[in-house]
């Protein structure tokens, strides 16, 4: 999708930090038209694998076969904990780009994501979570103006909008 397109041209585009980009969606498809688009774009090739996100034991296998030093997820945010199941299994360290979300009810929330976090803390695993924008872009953005323009800050306002509407209370274009 948009999101994985955008995150994996710009890990191509400093491909002396990644190394080795390796896209799995559980259509191959989807994968064959990113992997054009990012050597159209960057001329850096990249891996690519099927695998179903809903399946931790399919993920695990995929993990161990790819060998990452990280897994970035851009999945759908009830692919979450799968995800971060396979990665603390597999020893892998984890950076979603958006918070738990229960496939039937649309409440961002980070209680269950936060409840694996002993499991990787206990194997000095990094899991970074809700990496996106907001929450995510926009507290690097706030520390880096607190450090460098301001003396104090009062508080903050976050704005989140767009122009889709779902019926979703938030997030709508990610749904």
């Amino acid at each position: 999708g948009g999101v994985s397109t955008v995150a994996t041209v710009k890990c191509a585009k400093n491909i002396d930090t990644f190394e080795k980009i390796t896209v799995a969606s559980r259509r191959i498809n989807s994968c064959k038209k990113l992997q054009k688009i990012t050597k159209e774009k960057t001329k850096i090739d990249i891996d690519i694998a099927q695998v179903d996100a809903n399946d931790t034991k399919a993920l695990i296998k995929l993990i161990k076969q790819i060998n990452p030093r990280i897994v970035l997820n851009v999945a759908l945010p009830y692919q979450d904990l799968t995800i971060m199941d396979a990665c603390s299994k597999t020893n892998t360290h984890y950076i979603d780009t958006a918070n738990y979300e229960h496939p039937n009810c649309a409440k961002f929330e980070y209680k269950e994501q936060w409840a694996r976090n002993e499991n990787f803390a206990s194997m000095n695993l990094t899991a970074l979570l809700g990496s996106g924008f907001d929450p995510g872009v926009t507290g690097v953005f706030v520390k880096y103006i607190q450090q460098n323009y301001l003396d104090t800050i009062e508080y903050i306002d976050i704005l989140d909008c767009n122009d889709a509407n779902n019926g979703y209370a938030f997030a709508t274009n990610f749904n």
